[in-house]
């Protein structure tokens, strides 16, 4: 591809822009002859240190920040093209785009603290409950139509995201489900995906190892309203949720139809919930009339991401009947409030992804309705990422649950013993077991008929990261391990 085209709008050097880039990295290690290299810097790195490396691999063009631009010039040959822009990852996202061109027809977008995955998860399957070809891309990784998923980056760089939407296209997948998260659109990862809705499912504490403040935080979850999402293009929320009021004035501000849902939302208005066994029965009033729909989840939380996911469905498109219809049918997405197996005594135990406090309360208040017994929780929190968010954690656990036990989750390179000291402060009364096989099976243990335990905090992770190795670890095997144990008692 010409870097003319590649680089519309850009200035280049003279006669630069017929040289035919053959593919574009960000990584000088995955530089071949022919590639455009993007130098950035980041806050730990500073790409155009490695811009050498690249030229001297066969990068026939480099990008970088116009104050930058200079420093780069001097440091690779004259025959390599130096092209200068503002923003550099927003022009590199939007390269991406051009290079790999083709996208399937119908992309939707959520973003906000928590319930992304299940979104996503929940739009693929109403979009195939409707006949079409769906893929949802996230927390997960790739899942195409046959189930198989691939990967497991929240928000995928922008050359691999749009290679899997230009492959998803070519193998005839239509219609695509993609999480947003914060990192993702404040780099403009997802800066040439073209939209037809997008929405928000709420905002909580999280990332503040990331964002300075939670202004900064709910600035860039707005980029996805604000910038990324075209006029026409459909904003789906839950007005009762808080900060929904902010993306509410962006979409008034743009002029772009907003689709709400939930108790006070217009257009999907939940007017009954009641549990039923293991699910719930919502009454939904819409423009088609009543629907009852019974949800094969429990939680308010997922009535709440499941009216969002349909949200998106009819806004792109999709019958309102066909889309509530398809909720009757949908599955969880691992490791969210996943039950997980059911002790010889009778106890059942969840695995949940909730790592921050919010999603954690969330859980816990989910799963009180069906303890006739105790409610037990193992909890901890991850090392190298925000540490004032450990004491909410111990704080909730202890405020919902009748029994806590805080062990280790991700240490990485911080001392467990004071990450588990944090999160002791807000429960004061817990059990403290650092290894966590040892903390589940503990929790296993004390289960008694009717009883519940919530194994918080790595979902469908099958790996503990300690310092700077990744150790396999389950929680859905550990589990499974602490009740044959004790069907051997």
């Amino acid at each position: 591809m010409d870097l003319e085209y590649l680089a519309a709008g850009l200035t280049l050097p003279e006669a630069a822009g017929a040289r035919k880039i053959t593919g574009l990295t960000a990584d000088s290690r995955k530089v071949q002859p022919g590639f455009l290299f993007a130098a950035f810097k980041g806050v730990s790195v500073d790409g155009t240190k490695f811009a050498p490396d690249a030229a001297a691999a066969g990068a026939i063009a480099i990008l970088c920040a116009e104050d930058a631009a200079a420093e780069v010039r001097a440091l690779v040959p004259e025959t390599v093209a130096v092209v200068s822009a503002v923003e550099p990852r927003q022009v590199f996202a939007k390269m991406a785009a051009r290079f790999y061109g083709a996208q399937p027809d119908t992309i939707v977008a959520v973003t906000g603290t928590a319930g992304k995955t299940s979104v996503a998860h929940f739009a693929r399957q109403i979009f195939q409950a409707a006949g079409h070809p769906a893929a949802s891309l996230g927390t997960l990784g790739l899942i195409k139509p046959d189930g198989e998923s691939y990967g497991g980056l929240t928000t995928p760089d922008p050359v691999a995201l749009h290679k899997q939407l230009a492959e998803l296209e070519d193998e005839g997948v239509n219609h695509a489900a993609l999480e947003a998260s914060s990192h993702g659109l404040d780099q403009y990862r997802l800066d040439g995906v073209r939209l037809t809705a997008a929405a928000f499912t709420n905002l909580g504490r999280d990332h503040m190892d990331y964002h300075p403040t939670i202004e900064h935080y709910l600035n860039a979850k707005l980029r996805l309203f604000a910038e990324l999402l075209p006029a026409g293009g459909t904003v789906v929320l839950d007005p009762g949720e808080k900060y929904a009021d902010r993306v509410m004035a962006v979409a008034q501000e743009r002029g772009l139809p907003v689709f709400t849902v939930g108790e006070t939302g217009r257009n999907l208005t939940l007017t009954g919930l009641r549990p039923v066994g293991a699910g719930q029965e919502l009454t939904i009033q819409s423009v088609r009339g009543e629907y009852k729909v019974t949800l094969p989840l429990i939680g308010r939380f997922q009535v709440s991401n499941a009216l969002i996911a349909a949200g998106l469905a009819i806004s792109a498109g999709i019958d309102t009947g066909t889309a509530l219809r398809a909720l009757e049918n949908l599955k969880g997405a691992p490791g969210r409030l996943e039950l997980a197996g059911r002790t010889p005594a009778g106890g059942l135990i969840f695995v949940d992804y909730a790592h921050k406090p919010d999603a954690l309360d969330n859980a816990l208040v989910a799963l009180k309705p069906f303890a006739r017994g105790k409610l037990s929780v193992v909890i901890g929190a991850g090392g190298d990422r925000d540490p004032g968010k450990r004491e909410l954690m111990g704080e909730v656990a202890a405020r919902r649950a009748d029994l806590v036990i805080v062990t280790d989750d991700n240490p990485r390179s911080e001392d467990p013993a004071a990450i588990r000291k944090a999160v002791m402060s807000g429960a004061p009364g817990a059990i403290e077991i650092g290894d966590r096989y040892e903390a589940i099976a503990e929790g296993v243990r004390r289960l008694k008929d009717g009883d519940i335990l919530c194994v918080a905090g790595k979902g469908h992770e099958t790996g503990q990261i300690v310092g700077d190795t990744v150790i396999p670890f389950s929680d859905h095997e550990a589990v499974k391990r602490a009740i044959s144990l004790e069907g051997n008692t």
